[in-house]
């Protein structure tokens, strides 16, 4: 009896397929991307790093899914580079724009500093009230080993063209001119932070004197300052959004031979040995760093 009424209704409606998914009865499909990790350029082949190289060709292809009324994008990250979270945010922005699509912004774990900056590219920002949001800032780290070398009895020669050339140099002395200098630069590119957020927040935002200090709030204490919009889940927001039968279409990288992922290990074998070699001591250097980001907020 059911398939005779399927029939039926197949008969009655021969173009059903021909209309888009979002006028068809079983639901509409939205793409979903996962931006996760700390966010630097470069990386490494065994340690890929969050960058726009890294997310650009997901992005692209997450805003291409015909007929989707919007994009869904997943944040877990504590931040990093500001520029290449900027270039991130740009590319999200200008194909929101030129698709005319939604995006909507799910926080996991933390998004904050550089991975907040992302986040402001949805034009809806959901957080779990767990979630870590905000760190509206800028840092710099590093070391001094200055005390060190004296004590193995290694002498440091730096030879520059340029006064200022090796500034900030972890084997010599910090000079007081040196900071100053780099936090100029810092305020500088805390202002086009602070510029972005209050441009694509707006109103929503809250009147709080520490709004912009670089403190970091739960994901509820976010919704009363207007850093995200509302809390919840992916799943359950989209399908109370768009229908039961909304499917939501997980955009991953190409996988290649032996299902890896297309680019890991380059066209040629050749010379595999030593770029191993590199690319492990790069991780680990990287890994160190990421997970020194990550500390910052008790994770």
């Amino acid at each position: 009896m059911h398939n005779q009424d399927r029939r039926r209704k197949a008969v009655k409606n021969p173009f059903r397929r021909l209309l888009p998914k979002s006028m068809r009865s079983d639901g509409v499909t939205i793409p979903v991307i996962r931006l996760q990790g700390a966010i630097m350029s470069g990386g490494s082949q065994f340690r890929p790093a969050l960058s726009l190289a890294s997310t650009a060709g997901l992005i692209e292809k997450a805003f291409a899914v015909p007929d989707a009324p919007a994009v869904a994008i997943s944040i877990n990250s504590p931040g990093g580079s500001p520029v290449q979270s900027r270039l991130i945010y740009k590319r999200i922005r200008a194909l929101a724009e030129e698709k005319k699509k939604k995006v909507l912004v799910f926080v996991e774990d933390v998004a904050a500093s550089g991975g907040y900056m992302i986040a402001i590219a949805g034009d809806e920002i959901i957080a779990d009230p767990s979630s870590i949001v905000g760190s509206i800032g800028v840092v710099t780290s590093s070391f001094g080993f200055t005390e060190l070398i004296k004590k193995i009895g290694v002498e440091r020669r730096v030879y520059t063209a340029g006064e200022n050339k090796a500034t900030l140099d972890p084997f010599k002395p910090e000079k007081k001119e040196d900071v100053e200098r780099l936090k100029k630069l810092q305020l500088e590119v805390h202002e086009t932070f602070i510029d972005m957020v209050k441009e694509r927040r707006g109103a929503r935002l809250k009147d709080d004197p520490d709004l912009f200090t670089g403190l970091f709030w739960s994901g509820k204490k976010g919704l009363e300052l207007g850093l995200v919009d509302s809390l919840g889940d992916m799943r359950t927001v989209l399908k109370d959004r768009y229908g039961a039968k909304t499917e939501l279409r997980l955009i991953s990288q190409p996988r290649g031979l032996f299902g890896r992922k297309l680019g890991v290990f380059g066209t040629s074998a050749s010379g595999l040995g030593p770029e191993i070699a590199s690319a492990a001591a790069s991780g680990l250097i990287d890994a160190a760093e990421e997970r020194a980001i990550w500390s910052r907020f008790g994770l």
